[in-house]
Parts: structure tokens; C-alpha cells; sequence
């Protein structure tokens, strides 16, 4: 498609766009976005983003390979500074990484565009869906690896089990009570994460 000269841009119109996507679908979920409220959400027209992305499904598409590469580059950076020490503190850095990502709300958006109808929209969610489990069974060996730890369980299946655990608590977490100064999640998800590493550490010796 053309460029449209009386169309205003900028280098970080497509991010804008991305970004005003994600937050709608996270708050209403994907079957009902609409270009014009993501237009007016970024602050661009309908038509830079069909100059940007061609058409919705190609802006949902693009939006789950931007969500799975940010947030798959902040889990693996989570543990970094404990690459070369033994130290307990580990679980409390991948919860740090846990608490962003639920708070960002990328991961809810993961889900809905797991069910959202386009080929190509579902095609990129199970490549994000594929890759967050490569990446999770990369952080459990590190982690059991900093922790002096030997599984006695598959890393494979130990990696599926955390990727379904933490989408069950992206999808129990309530973004706007979350932001909302004064109050707490009604059910805490850090006392969900620690029961849950509890039990996975369980399974190493």
C-alpha cells in the first residue's frame, strides 16, 4: 500500500498502534476490537494502520510476535545476574519478572488471539505459545542449575505445567484492581507463584 503524505507518522507510530491493541483486548478481548477504537486509542488514523499492518489480522498477528519477543527477552534477562551464584534469591527475581508480565497484560492478549478465527492471527498465537514453553524450560534449568538442583521429572513437562500455571494466573488477574491505589488482588498471586515453585522444587533433588 502507498504511503499517504497527508496521513501524519512518526518512527513510533507502529509501536503505538501495538500498544493501543494490546490494552483493548486485554480490557475486552479480541472478537470485538475494532481499527477505529485502536486508531483513536494511538492517536493515528485507520488508514496509518492499514498503511502499517494491511489489515486487522495482520495487526494481530504482529501483535503476538511483538508481545512474545519483549516478553520472552525480559524472562531471560530475570536471571541474569544470578548466572554465576548459588543464591534462594532467584525464585524472587522470576517472580519480578512474573508480577511485569501479568501487570503488562500481554499474556491475556496471548490467550485471546489463541481463539481469535484468522489462519494467520492463531498461526503466530501457537508460535508464541511454542516458543514461551522453549524459553520456560530454558528458566527452569537455569533455575535448578542456581539452585544446585537436579529434576528427577521431565524439563519438558515441568515446562508445560509452568506455562499453563502462569496463564491461569494471567487470566485470574485483575488488571484494573491491580492498578488501583489501596487495593490488593483477591486472591494474591505471589502466595499462587511461591505454592506453586514450592511444589516444582519438589520435584528436584
Amino acid at each position: 500500500m502507498a504511503r499517504d503524505p497527508s496521513i501524519p507518522d512518526s518512527p513510533a507510530a507502529p509501536e503505538r498502534i501495538l500498544d493501543a491493541a494490546a490494552r483493548r483486548i486485554a480490557a475486552y478481548g479480541a472478537a470485538s476490537l475494532a481499527l477505529n477504537d485502536v486508531a483513536a486509542d494511538a492517536g493515528v488514523s485507520k488508514a496509518l494502520i492499514h498503511y502499517h499492518f494491511r489489515d486487522k489480522d495482520t495487526l494481530l498477528a504482529r501483535l503476538a510476535d511483538a508481545i512474545v519477543t519483549g516478553m520472552l527477552a525480559r524472562e531471560r534477562a530475570a536471571l541474569a545476574e544470578y548466572a554465576t551464584q548459588h543464591s534462594p534469591l532467584v525464585v524472587d527475581a522470576l517472580w519480578r519478572w512474573l508480577d511485569g508480565e501479568l501487570r503488562r497484560g500481554g499474556i491475556r492478549v496471548l490467550l485471546a488471539l489463541e481463539a481469535y478465527p484468522g489462519v494467520g492471527v492463531r498461526a503466530a498465537a501457537r508460535r508464541a505459545a511454542t516458543m514461551r514453553r522453549e524459553v520456560a524450560a530454558e528458566t527452569i534449568e537455569r533455575l535448578f542449575a542456581i539452585l544446585e538442583l537436579r529434576s528427577r521429572v521431565s524439563i519438558a513437562l515441568l515446562a508445560n505445567v509452568t506455562v499453563a500455571f502462569i496463564d491461569g494466573l494471567a487470566l485470574d488477574f485483575d488488571l484494573a484492581v491491580a492498578d488501583a491505589p489501596g487495593h490488593a488482588q483477591p486472591r494474591t498471586p505471589r502466595v499462587a507463584f511461591d505454592v506453586f515453585w514450592l511444589a516444582m522444587l519438589s520435584l528436584a533433588e
